[in-house]
């Protein structure tokens, strides 16, 4: 499990890429990369990094669930909309499966961008970023 400490020297030397795609991608060119696999039906995307951890995107096209895992057993933590009351759905799994969430546990199309970004480029959530450690 990689803690916030750790997350400062990792994001200065790890890499990151789509799952099942050896071409890394930069924190420069992933809210793009999002927006074109989601314009094309592709509601879920899955960051691989270099270090062993994992960064879970779904959208509803509105707003997007982004959980951070540090290995494949980690329950994780993920973006927070503090305060957001209503459910949404049409989050579309690649299997087909399609879920409901909290809005509370998801945020804005936009945030989830920015957070996706800043996770790429110094390894943790921005700060002023709402997070929830699920651990």
């Amino acid at each position: 499990m990689v803690d916030s400490a750790e997350a400062e020297t990792v994001g200065a030397v790890e890499s990151w890429s789509f799952a099942g795609d050896a071409v890394a991608v930069s924190d420069d060119s992933v809210a793009q990369a999002l927006r074109a696999r989601i314009a094309d039906g592709k509601l879920e995307s899955l960051l691989e990094s270099s270090a062993g951890r994992t960064l879970f995107v779904v959208s509803n096209t509105e707003r997007a669930m982004v959980m951070l895992l540090a290995d494949p057993g980690d329950p994780g933590e993920h973006a927070t909309d503090p305060g957001a009351e209503d459910w949404s759905g049409g989050f579309v799994l690649a299997n087909g499966q399609s879920d409901e969430y909290p809005d509370a546990d998801t945020v804005p199309l936009d945030e989830a961008l920015r957070i996706v970004r800043h996770i790429l480029a110094t390894g943790r959530p921005p700060a002023d970023a709402a997070w929830a450690v699920d651990r």
